[in-house]
């Protein structure tokens, strides 16, 4: 095993995976921060993003690994990969190409869920 690989072994260790194997990846715009998805990942998946600049994820519905922008051509390219300080989400800066969506959006995240009123709610509740 080159050194190489012991690192990326390492590195892939400190995902604190699901009890299905799995990680959610936040997907981001490197220029402009902007959220464009999320997606789910094994080890594997994971192995397979850092090691070729491509994002790969697993399909929870198939069952299979799917390299974003293979069929549709809006491909994301790797130029940053973070986990979270529980270790149990990564976030993916990425090169965007395209939309992010499958329904054809730029993000995923195009459905509206605030209300007139959100500045009458407290949204920082005091816990214990």
């Amino acid at each position: 095993m080159t050194d190489r690989q012991t690192d990326l072994d390492a590195r892939i260790s400190r995902v604190a995976f699901n009890a299905d194997g799995l990680v959610p990846a936040i997907v981001q715009e490197h220029a402009t921060h902007e959220v464009l998805m999320l997606a789910w990942m094994d080890a594997e998946a994971l192995r397979r993003t850092l090691t070729t600049g491509r994002v790969t994820y697993w399909s929870r519905s198939r069952g299979v690994y799917w390299r974003k922008g293979d069929t549709s051509g809006n491909i994301q390219v790797v130029k940053g990969a973070r986990l979270d300080c529980d270790g149990d989400v990564v976030l993916l800066e990425v090169a965007q190409t395209g939309p992010a969506c499958h329904t054809g959006t730029r993000t995923c995240f195009e459905s509206d869920l605030s209300r007139d009123d959100v500045g009458d709610r407290d949204l920082h509740p005091v816990v214990g």
